[in-house]
């Protein structure tokens, strides 16, 4: 694929335009959510205020139910006819004042609390209403009012015309919170109660009037009167005011999608949630019956402060949304006409920019070509004008450069005359490295020779040695003869040892079980009779493929070193860990003794080096040992300072097959 390739001014238009382009978009996205955020906030304000006027209306027509039953109790006519009994004179006085203030129900009782006359239902007379809590506080010569749920007994009792109000088949509902009924029976009702004094100041009963709600849209009708104004939006009413029985909608203005009021409706969940079961408000955008709205609920409270209703204003969301949404449109016009004006000043901007440019362009192909006089003219004082500066001080480098590298060429040959000396006297290294090698081999193949007759040796001088007495003149030069014998076949083991290591077994091997082979051997050594040996091991620690036997020869090596080090006293200690990150197991020797020196530490691993004194030591036992971990794709680690004591590290793998 052929790749394409653009003008250094093309590229400065792209990288601007990207930048600009990027820049309105984050622009538009921002003030986008900040313009649709504001508007919405400023809208739900409206609304929390828009409650604050829907409940001066409620309490309005709760003060007036008020008003009415406190006055019509306190007339002088209504005490004197109820003290004389007198129902008939009552019933067409109070059914009188029912009419003229649309109450729904208004009831006079005794001293008692029974009922004295139902003015609705005047036959259904002499129940007992003193548990009712307005009723009782009438009776302790208190006025009050408030709304409260009416059973449908009690309503059947004044009107079934009026039970038949309050009933209320449940609408399916998106996003309502499901109910076990399908309909609702009691009704919401505002109350009010109040004493009837007599003129001796006695408690002659009480007077109780009150308004169903259920299906009662005069408030509902009034507030979206003040609040809203008639407002519309596109054929729609904008602003909707509701009061619920419980969840229920009894009497509300919110439409359904045929045009009527969406009375048996019921809130959504959330909001059933919060304002019902927790007593909260709430104010923010909730689904009202079909659509969206930004909208504000409160828990209506009986006089017994029980939550029995919410009271809901709202205004439809979408006119605030596309409001923002023109908004947006005009900004994201106004960005591209500000983007085609910005991208007609780049290409002018980009002009001054890119042709000393390609003056230095020119002038790179004449250098190119061998010239290297060529200069460019410099006419700014800006970083254009300091690389095209630059630019003919590099040349001159260049003039100066070439000619070095003329005087360089010159001397180039002798140089090379030293490298071809000094490769030479390395060949003569190697080869002097590879006979030594062979000398090694050679030194292995004559140890192989010389190991039989050093037993026969050693075997004899033992059997003379014993037949010898201990007093005789030449029992302590043949014990010397056995001791240097023993010696020689030491260092001629270990260099067989080390010219031809064994193969290990590899076998599934416990490291716990080689390590204490080991210390059992050691521990009744005199060597280690002052020795505290501390072991701290892994627990679970995972088997590993291994010569268990080569191992122990590793370990009881390092073991015997460290007692030496310690001169059979001082603390040995033995830990075991598991390395997951590099797959493999970890075995430490840590001793309190002298300690290694820096410059022993880089030989220690070689044949024959030993620290020891002449006749202890062959300096072959580190060298197997190193040897033998190698075969077991491990490595051993020393960390040691002088006179502080020292540390072995033996790490070996943890093959896939070891499981």
């Amino acid at each position: 694929m052929r790749r394409l390739h653009f003008s250094l001014r093309t590229k400065l238009i792209l990288s601007f335009l990207g930048v600009i382009v990027l820049g309105g978009f984050l622009s538009l996205v921002f003030g986008s959510r900040l313009i649709r955020d504001t508007l919405l906030s400023q809208a739900q304000a409206k609304v929390r205020h828009d409650l604050s006027s829907a409940w001066m209306v409620f309490h309005e027509k709760l003060n007036e139910v008020k008003d009415v039953v406190r006055l019509t109790a306190s007339r002088e006519s209504v005490s004197n006819f109820l003290r004389a009994g007198q129902k008939d004179i009552l019933l067409r006085y109070l059914n009188r004042v029912r009419a003229e203030n649309n109450l729904d129900v208004l009831t006079l009782l005794d001293r008692q609390g029974r009922v004295f006359l139902r003015v609705r239902s005047p036959e259904t007379a002499g129940d007992d209403q003193s548990r009712d809590a307005l009723v009782r506080l009438a009776l302790e010569r208190k006025i009050v009012a408030g709304a409260q749920i009416v059973p449908r007994a009690e309503l059947l009792k004044e009107d079934e015309s009026l039970a038949a109000q309050a009933l209320l088949e449940f609408v399916p509902t998106l996003k309502a919170a499901p109910r076990g009924e399908n309909q609702e029976t009691s009704g919401l009702m505002l109350r009010a109660a109040a004493p009837v004094i007599g003129e001796d100041g006695s408690l002659l009963g009480a007077l109780d009037g009150g308004i169903l709600l259920n299906r009662n849209y005069e408030i509902v009708d009034r507030i979206k009167e003040i609040i809203f104004k008639g407002e519309r939006y596109k054929g729609r009413e904008t602003g909707t005011a509701t009061i619920f029985q419980n969840d229920l909608r009894i009497s509300t203005n919110v439409k359904t999608e045929s045009g009527e009021r969406a009375i048996g409706t019921r809130v959504s969940e959330e909001v059933k949630k919060a304002v019902l079961d927790e007593g909260m408000p709430w104010l923010a955008r909730a689904f009202v019956v079909n659509d969206w709205y930004l909208t504000a609920y409160e828990p209506i409270r009986d006089i017994e402060n029980r939550i029995i209703g919410i009271l809901y204003v709202g205004t439809l969301e979408k006119p605030y949304l596309d409001t923002a949404g023109r908004v947006m449109r005009i900004f994201t016009s106004i960005a591209v006409l500000c983007c085609l004006f910005l991208l007609a000043l780049l290409y002018f901007a980009t002009t001054r920019i890119v042709r000393p440019l390609q003056r230095m362009a020119v002038a790179t192909r004449q250098i190119a070509k061998g010239d290297l006089s060529h200069e460019v003219e410099v006419n700014s004082r800006d970083e254009i004008g300091e690389l095209a500066g630059s630019f003919n001080r590099m040349t001159a480098d260049l003039r100066k450069a070439n000619a070095e590298l003329i005087d360089w060429g010159k001397t180039l040959e002798k140089k090379v005359e030293e490298r071809t000396r000094e490769l030479r006297d390395l060949q003569a290294h190697l080869i002097q490295a590879e006979k030594l090698a062979s000398i090694g081999k050679l030194a292995a193949g004559v140890a192989h020779e010389i190991n039989n007759p050093l037993g026969g040796i050693l075997i004899y001088s033992h059997l003379i040695l014993e037949d010898t007495p201990k007093t005789g003149p030449h029992y302590e030069n043949l014990k010397k003869i056995v001791k240097e014998t023993s010696r020689c076949k030491d260092i001629v083991k270990g260099l067989l040892d080390f010219a031809r290591p064994k193969e290990p077994e590899m076998v599934l091997t416990d490291i716990h079980d080689v390590l204490e082979r080991c210390l059992a051997l050691m521990e009744r050594q005199a060597l280690f009779q002052n020795i505290h040996i501390d072991t701290s091991y892994m627990p679970s620690l995972p088997r590993i493929i291994a010569d268990g036997a080569q191992l122990q020869q590793v370990f009881m090596n390092i073991i015997l070193n460290a007692a030496e080090a310690m001169d059979g006293n001082g603390t040995l200690t033995l830990k075991t860990w598991l390395d997951p990150g590099r797959k493999e197991i970890a075995i430490e020797f840590t001793d309190t003794g002298h300690g290694i020196k820096d410059e022993d530490k880089k030989r220690l691993f070689e044949p024959f080096f030993t620290t020891k004194e002449v006749g202890k030591g062959t300096g072959l036992g580190l060298a197997i040992s190193y040897g033998i971990i190698q075969k077991h794709q491990g490595d051993i680690e020393i960390r040691s300072e002088a006179g502080r004591g020292a540390v072995f590290t033996v790490r070996l793998p943890i093959k896939e097959n070891s499981a």
